[in-house]
């Protein structure tokens, strides 16, 4: 039977590929500025902004059934909460899409062209969970169709999983 026959695994067991254990920081260099932006945005404007907020809550009187003061603590979490999960992203980030695929495989940072028996072609760049956006056809490598195309090449027959059922896909291109 010829490979393009079947599909294949997404463990990648009929193609022979080896599979890579990757970061889970992925970013595209765009993706890496814009977190950039809004970490220093949360640090320098939005931490003064919830400072005060919570400053005039406080000198509105009692504590203890005061909504404003208790949106502003929350605010002030989600903040604190969010500087922080910026803050690793960055640290651990491996920018991607600067280098060239030379190999011929799917890989974080590629825009993979895909068909589905019966539809039309569809282009999606493989992304890291942080960028990842479907209705703008940027799928993460960690989804069901990311994971299942990660190391393959042109002309493979992949078998995608997913919680609504397994479909196969060919790779028609990689850039």
């Amino acid at each position: 039977m010829p490979a393009s026959a079947f599909c294949i695994n997404p463990s990648g067991e009929e193609s022979g590929s080896v599979r890579k254990v990757m970061p889970s920081s992925y970013l595209t260099r765009e993706g890496f500025e814009k977190s950039e932006q809004e970490l220093e945005y949360l640090r320098t404007v939005k931490r003064k902004e919830v400072a005060q907020r919570l400053q005039d809550a406080m000198e509105d009187g009692e504590l203890i059934e005061n909504a404003e003061y208790e949106a502003a603590k929350n605010e002030q979490s989600f903040t604190e909460g969010r500087i922080k999960e910026l803050e690793i992203l960055l640290a651990n980030a491996h920018i991607i899409g600067e280098e060239a695929n030379i190999h011929g495989v799917v890989k974080v940072g590629s825009n993979v062209t895909i068909q589905e028996d019966g539809s039309e072609p569809e282009t999606y760049m493989i992304v890291g969970p942080a960028e990842a956006d479907p209705l703008d056809k940027r799928i993460s490598n960690e989804s069901p169709i990311g994971r299942a195309l990660i190391n393959h090449k042109i002309g493979d027959k992949v078998k995608v999983e997913t919680p609504g059922g397994a479909f196969c896909v060919e790779i028609l291109a990689i850039e």
